[in-house]
């Protein structure tokens, strides 16, 4: 059985593939609105000035009939802006999903950066999606948008329960990579270990991790300074004795005085003395 890992990596990709074909869709109906407004708007332009009964009668129409474009100042231009406005956002949408430029979205716009998760993708394909569904319009567009806003709803949902690890879950070049921060399934068999090999192994060990961690900050006051800022504490040690030195052992002790009284010593001078 595969690891979950597989499982979400699969389905990450997998609505990334759904959510760029439904952007594409999005992409190709807003120029065929493009395309099917200005036509609509010719016909209305050219029935207007040849006085057609029809134009008479549409006229105080609220929209352009066949179109997208409201009868009012200025109607067909908005109605243009619009669907370039949304074209703009499909393609910057479209490349923050492929990932390039990544350093461009880190940099001028993180929230489709690779440190934030689907969010506010999964927003700005509703709104789009919303903005395309609230105007009358062909089949294929209103199939596009409903497409749209459905990935949407579920980017903001897969956000919500990964948030900002969802990109790198999904990433490529991350899972060809493997995971990492793993220890390692396989070790030597005990009976080829033994205390001199082990020892000097720890040791060098040791001394490589130490000078790899501590580059630059040598032995005085600099170390000191860096192990204290990650919360290491150097103390004094306590003074004690080594193993092989004899513990110190209490003095003789000392009779007490006897009470008894002394008998002072008498000299005899001797007859041949000088």
């Amino acid at each position: 059985m595969a690891p979950i890992r597989t499982y979400i990596f699969f389905t990450l990709n997998a609505v990334r593939v759904l959510s760029i074909v439904s952007l594409l869709l999005v992409f190709a109906s807003s120029i065929l609105v493009i395309v099917n407004d200005v036509e609509a708007v010719n016909e209305y332009d050219s029935a207007k000035q040849s006085s057609n009964a029809t134009s008479e009668a549409f006229a105080d129409c609220e929209y352009i009939l066949n179109s997208t474009v409201p009868n009012q100042i200025g109607g067909v231009f908005w109605a243009v802006i619009n669907r370039l406005f949304i074209i703009f956002q499909v393609i910057t949408l479209i490349l923050s999903e492929l990932g390039w430029p990544a350093a461009f979205f880190d940099r001028f716009f993180p929230v489709l950066g690779t440190q934030f998760g689907l969010g506010a993708l999964g927003i700005f394909q509703g709104l789009i999606g919303a903005s395309v569904l609230s105007q009358h319009v062909d089949d294929f567009t209103l199939v596009a948008a409903f497409f749209l806003f459905i990935i949407g709803c579920i980017n903001m949902l897969l956000g919500l329960i990964f948030r900002e690890s969802v990109k790198e879950r999904r990433s490529i070049t991350a899972w060809r990579a493997g995971p990492q921060n793993t220890l390692p399934t396989h070790l030597p068999p005990a009976a080829h270990l033994n205390r001199a090999g082990t020892s000097s192994s720890g040791r060098s060990f040791a001394s490589s991790t130490v000078s790899a961690s501590r580059a630059g900050y040598g032995f005085g006051r600099q170390g000191e300074k860096a192990a204290g800022m990650k919360g290491f504490l150097i103390s004094k040690p306590l003074e004690t004795l080594p193993r092989y030195a004899a513990r110190p052992t209490s003095p003789p002790s000392v009779a007490p005085r006897s009470q008894s009284p002394v008998s002072e010593p008498h000299f005899r001078s001797s007859t041949t003395a000088v």
